[in-house]
């Protein structure tokens, strides 16, 4: 349920926002527009939203800027610390995942999250998805950004890219986490009861946005 990534959480959490900031060259390219992304997630998310593995904060603190309700989820100590620290020591974050968290107690219209939802497999996703259209009324959305990948060829030439450029970094984490194809994600949506929707923004991060029924 993407809980055992924990580790790796643990390391990135003081330097997570240098990443973002594309300080290291060979996550560049993934953190590209990482802003811009953040921005739109909030554009498209409505006044009541529970956000999913908020790391440090960063779109948790764009959305309060907009006045939006946030249900916070984040299952690491050391990221919640972090955030803890961004957006007040009043403000709540609750400590679970994508698929166990505590239930907010008011009615939410979005769900939202950026840069976690690969930390699952491809059942978990359809799992966890069913899960938030159970949250959702009709109307109510799913937006995502995240790495996924066109078709399997892509995937696999982002990879040999990360080999030749000797970004092992990156090529072990493309070949360790649970990065999905477009398709994969389109028929976990569609299944779930969503329209569904695409956009890139860099050459691995897309937004998906899902619409319920």
């Amino acid at each position: 349920m993407g809980r055992e990534f924990l580790d790796v959480f643990t390391g990135w959490a003081d330097e997570y926002d240098s990443f973002v900031k594309g300080h290291d060259e060979q996550y560049k390219e993934v953190f590209r527009r990482y802003d811009e992304i953040l921005q739109e997630i909030v554009k498209r998310s409505g006044d009541a939203v529970l956000e999913f593995g908020i790391g440090t904060g960063n779109l948790t603190k764009m959305l309060l800027d907009e006045y939006k309700q946030v249900f916070a989820v984040e299952p690491s100590p050391e990221m919640r610390a972090i955030a803890q620290k961004k957006l007040g020591e009043q403000f709540p974050i609750h400590d679970g995942d994508l698929m166990t968290y505590p239930l907010p107690d008011e009615e939410i219209n979005s769900i939202v999250s950026s840069y976690v939802f690969h930390h699952l497999t491809d059942d978990e996703k359809m799992a966890a998805v069913g899960q938030y259209s159970n949250l959702l009324k009709s109307g109510g959305k799913i937006i995502f950004a995240d790495t996924m990948f066109a078709s399997k060829e892509s995937f696999q030439n982002e990879i040999n890219k990360a080999d030749r450029l000797g970004f092992i970094e990156l090529r072990d984490d493309l070949n360790r986490e649970y990065y999905p194809q477009i398709s994969v994600m389109k028929n976990i949506f569609e299944t779930n009861g969503f329209d569904v929707s695409f956009e890139q923004y860099n050459d691995f991060v897309w937004i998906v946005e899902a619409i319920k029924k």
